[in-house]
């Protein structure tokens, strides 16, 4: 295995008293990257960038992996999640202020961690990877700074829905969710049949990930950590209501679109009808990952994920 550098950052989001954490994996020696080799990874509208991306499983944790193969890897938490400040209407109850970090707030936090790796990197452009929420928020971010761009990698992104997604509860959205890290097994393999479900997400697997999930939030308390709640605010604003938050269309930078057959979460149609929308990009690609479910960067057939990723990224024409 090389030698990794891991760096823990935090930098001034555009509004004050707010600082996002940002984790920085890289091979020591080497000494330029480039725009291609270097990598912004994005979050989803629940978990933390570590709990999806820095969970030492399998192969290895996403970032080493992708460390290892000579990028410079990048995770950044928006405000609200893992290391970064939490807003103030996030001290209280749920009940006790509007719902918390909306997308357009996590946009402007990409932004602004975008702004930060360019110029300590001398960069043009850089490569975004979004999971699900974090899909639209670097489909969003591709869109309307195309030169800054220079490869887009979505995971399980969000898409137009038919109804209440299933990350909707119903009734009045509150600042932030109470999240339950341990009775997450049950949704994250529902559809899952019961005699695979421990060859998909081994139970040390879950138990790593618990943990540092649970590590997260400095106010988690029995099993229990908060998430922000705006994305629910947007998904009624937005995607229930078949009202697009970005234009697929005004991205241009080269997209691979990775899906799991499994995916309850985003279903197959969504998939199907995002691909066909992203006719600016200069080529794209939808890669359909067999026995895996919306979280499938985490279960036994992430190896297909990182294996196609690196295929785009190392191969395929910017």
């Amino acid at each position: 295995m090389s030698d990794l550098t891991t760096e823990n950052r935090l930098i001034p989001s555009d509004t004050p008293g707010i600082s996002l954490h940002l984790r920085r994996k890289r091979r020591t020696g080497i000494a330029a990257f480039g725009a291609e080799r270097t990598l912004l990874l994005m979050h989803g509208a629940t978990l933390p960038a570590e709990s999806l991306y820095d969970v030492p499983v399998g192969e290895g944790a996403f970032m080493d992996v992708l460390a290892e193969a000579g990028f410079d890897v990048w995770a950044l938490n928006v405000r609200g999640f893992g290391g970064s400040t939490r807003p103030a209407g996030m001290d209280g109850a749920p009940d006790a202020a509007p719902p918390q970090v909306s997308t357009a707030e996590a946009v402007r936090d990409l932004a602004t961690a975008v702004d930060h790796i360019r110029a300590a990197q001398d960069l043009l452009q850089l490569t975004l990877i979004g999971m699900s929420w974090g899909g639209t928020v670097t489909g969003t971010y591709s869109a309307t700074h195309p030169t800054n761009v220079a490869k887009l990698v979505l995971i399980a992104p969000q898409w137009l829905s038919d109804g209440p997604p299933r990350i909707d509860p119903g009734g009045p959205v509150p600042a932030y969710r109470r999240f339950d890290v341990h009775a997450f097994r049950n949704r994250w393999l529902e559809g899952v049949p019961t005699e695979r479900q421990e060859e998909i997400l081994p139970s040390a697997w879950f138990a790593a990930w618990a943990e540092i999930i649970l590590a997260s939030d400095p106010a988690s308390k029995d099993g229990i950590i908060r998430a922000p709640a705006g994305v629910i605010q947007d998904v009624r604003d937005y995607w229930s209501v078949g009202r697009p938050f970005y234009e697929p269309e005004a991205i241009t930078a080269p997209v691979l679109l990775l899906h799991g057959e499994w995916d309850l979460d985003v279903p197959l149609p969504r998939m199907s009808a995002l691909f066909q929308r992203l006719t600016g990009a200069r080529y794209r690609r939808w890669i359909e990952i067999g026995e895996a479910t919306h979280m499938m960067v985490m279960e036994r057939n992430r190896w297909q994920i990182l294996s196609e990723i690196l295929l785009f990224l190392r191969t395929l024409p910017g």
